[in-house]
């Protein structure tokens, strides 16, 4: 027998993709509205997973495919980069409650067969009778920041010329052009939020994805806080990106903060644990999550998990993901989008809703010639009768959004 393959080529690849995405929006979108002021952290993390594992269960029956939850759900208020679950054993951080206007996280995915979704979106918490109210001030200028950037950075990752039109000596020319290195694309992105008086946060890192790998071999380090962090990532058709944008009302600067890590992962290291208690709970990791990212509360005994772990991270069989927030605790947004690159362009696998730009008033903008121009780029070859309707936007990246939703259809 051949091996499986598992690269777009396959269309059945692309077809679990989809579905687990579809899963990783649907409750997304009731995550979201769960998100209100006075609302408990840990409940809505615990609810966002009963719902993911829920959907997951619906799909695929009968097939013998391991799926489940890719990233379980995480909410990180106001100052926090890091995805964020509290456990219900830690009694002060399990009363953390959502506050009025904080730019929260969500963070959550599912994935089939292997093949995981991952979408981040940031949303303010409002007071029910203020849920459609206009946004301005400071919280507008980080949303538009943070939307615009990403759409900029969305762009970026298309491989050159691959959406280029005209003879066939203008493609070979726009296919030959440098593709952008990653100091040139953290440039282009602080002249986008610098716009707004925002920061990018440092060390933003977007990753390829591969089966049972959201930490692929390629990797794009958006304002690497020092040499080491610098990756040149170079995205190509056929590659499956997760495609992170992290933005600062303060300095972008980071810190870890003294909280218990409550998110893991498992690591390619083998190390035969000597505490049976530690086996233990490895050999239940295992089982239900396999390499994808977990929070310690889904395991069956959180008190037993959480002393369990600890040889587990000692030895590296367990990777922790620390508690990390802005240095100087200003509100941060962030956005993570699945994306698969085909010959067509780019398809948003998950990815956050579209920004309702109309809602946002603000006095300042975008006004470099170059960055308008790119934004003003479509993501993905328009085809089909959709693909006939060229409406202009008044807005530079308004259109950007809604492209990929068309195109998303195409399989190659």
């Amino acid at each position: 027998m051949f091996p499986a393959d598992y690269t777009l080529n396959n269309p059945d690849t692309l077809t679990k993709y989809k579905t687990a995405a579809q899963i990783s929006h649907k409750v997304l979108e009731a995550v979201s509205g769960w998100c209100v002021e006075g609302a408990k952290v840990l409940s809505i993390c615990q609810r966002g997973d009963k719902l993911l594992d829920e959907e997951v269960a619906k799909v695929y029956k009968g097939k013998k495919i391991i799926k489940g939850i890719s990233h379980p759900t995480t909410v990180s208020p106001s100052s926090y980069i890091t995805p964020y679950t509290p456990l219900s054993t830690d009694a002060e951080e399990a009363a953390t409650l959502l506050k009025a206007d904080e730019p929260v996280k969500i963070q959550l995915g599912a994935q089939i067969d292997g093949l995981g979704t991952i979408v981040c979106d940031t949303v303010l918490v409002k007071a029910d009778k203020n849920k459609d109210a206009e946004i301005s001030g400071r919280e507008a200028d980080l949303m538009l920041a943070t939307y615009f950037a990403n759409e900029l950075l969305l762009r970026l990752m298309i491989p050159p010329g691959l959406l280029a039109s005209g003879s066939e000596e203008e493609k070979k020319k726009a296919a030959a052009e440098k593709r952008p290195t990653q100091t040139k694309i953290t440039q282009m992105l602080e002249t986008v939020v610098k716009s707004y008086d925002c920061s990018l946060v440092e060390g933003t890192t977007s990753w390829l994805f591969e089966r049972n790998e959201i930490e692929g071999k390629k990797k794009i380090v958006l304002n690497p806080p020092d040499k080491e962090g610098r990756a040149d990532g170079v995205p190509e058709v056929g590659d499956v990106w997760g495609v992170e944008m992290g933005v600062s009302l303060g300095a972008g600067k980071v810190k870890t903060v003294d909280q218990r890590p409550t998110l893991h992962r498992r690591t390619a290291i083998t190390y035969h644990l000597k505490r049976p208690s530690s086996r233990q709970t490895l050999s239940e990791i295992v089982k239900k999550f396999g390499n994808f990212p977990f929070s310690l509360r889904q395991l069956d005994d959180e008190r037993a998990a959480k002393v369990g772990v600890v040889e587990c991270v000692r030895s590296n069989v367990l990777r922790q993901y620390e508690v990390v927030t802005d240095k100087d605790n200003a509100p941060v947004a962030r956005l993570l989008t699945t994306i698969a690159i085909t010959k067509n362009g780019l398809i948003r696998l998950a990815a956050p809703p579209p920004l309702d730009i109309s809602k946002y008033k603000t006095n300042k903008k975008i006004t470099d010639e170059q960055i308008l121009k790119i934004l003003e780029q479509p993501t993905a070859r328009s085809t089909g009768a959709k693909g006939k309707n060229k409406k202009k936007k008044k807005k530079p990246a308004k259109k950007a959004a809604d492209e990929d939703e068309e195109s998303s259809s195409e399989e190659e």
